[in-house]
């Protein structure tokens, strides 16, 4: 299946979520988080100082967006102020990242674990969790990179991408009552692949943004990879279910992750294709 480009001149997007019947998205390099109205245009939402990440909402309909830099968790309001909704430090021990908000909202936020070239081991890092209230506490602790992450329609699964383990892997874990994780397991071990955000389907699968293959692939709930799709000579650093039948796949794709090089080309586009199973 070939993709077409659904926005393009873009720095570098990030973090997308289909979200309100539209496509939500961080420009991570570009300092702001965005929507794509029904035409088709991006529209800002709000900036971000310190470079936005992940995105959710809580269940009054209120923004979180992960700030990076500055390890905070920040809430956008009704009257358009942006506020923290959670200081990360005390858990993050470098950048925050991707962040998944399930129904309840609680929010589960990882970190790059430490300042380390691509290629050699990272720090352990803990995925910190954000109760609705804004007490953050510790999800699980020993991950390598934990970035993507989706949460289970019954809230009883979460699964993360472990991007710089050796093998990178996608990890499931069984969610408890207090929304702390358990029952750590692997759900599969990459070859060649580096898995970077990722997002859910109704079958359980798991659609997976690849950024060095420049491909997203899906990968069933028996670890299987069932389907690949190439991106081209673009990386693919995160992937959103979404439209109209909830069968397109929306993907972000850059020529560079690196941000002073993202900036002057502003290659980062939007990418959507067709697929079978439906969001989860």
């Amino acid at each position: 299946m070939t993709f077409e480009v659904y926005v393009d001149d873009l720095v570098f997007p990030e973090a997308a979520r289909w979200h309100g019947g539209e496509l939500w998205f961080s420009d991570m390099h570009g300092g702001a988080v965005h929507r794509v109205d029904g035409s088709g245009t991006p529209v800002e939402v709000v900036r971000v100082a310190q470079s936005p990440a992940g995105l959710g909402w809580l269940p009054d309909g209120r923004l979180l967006v992960v700030s990076m830099h500055d390890r905070r968790l920040l809430r956008l309001e009704p009257d358009g102020s942006l506020v923290e909704h959670a200081d990360l430090a005390g858990v993050a021990t470098w950048h925050c990242n991707d962040m998944v908000v399930d129904a309840a909202g609680r929010a589960y936020v990882g970190n790059f674990g430490g300042d380390t070239p691509v290629g050699t081991p990272v720090p352990p890092a803990d995925i910190a969790l954000v109760l609705p209230d804004g007490t953050v506490r510790v999800a699980a602790t020993g991950l390598e990179f934990p970035n993507g992450a989706v949460v289970s329609p019954d809230g009883a699964t979460f699964i993360v991408a472990e991007t710089r383990s050796f093998p990178p892997r996608l990890t499931r874990f069984d969610v408890r009552d207090d929304g702390t994780l358990t029952g750590r397991r692997t759900m599969v071990d990459f070859a060649r692949e580096a898995p970077d955000g990722i997002c859910l389907d109704a079958a359980g699968a798991v659609w997976v943004a690849s950024p060095f293959t420049n491909e997203v692939l899906r990968v069933r709930p028996d670890g299987v990879i069932d389907d690949r799709r190439s991106t081209g000579d673009q990386g693919a650093y995160s992937c959103a279910l979404g439209g109209p039948d909830d069968r397109t796949l929306f993907v972000c794709v850059a020529d560079t992750w690196m941000a002073e090089q993202a900036r002057q080309s502003r290659s980062g586009r939007i990418l959507a294709t067709q697929v079978e199973t439906p969001a989860a």
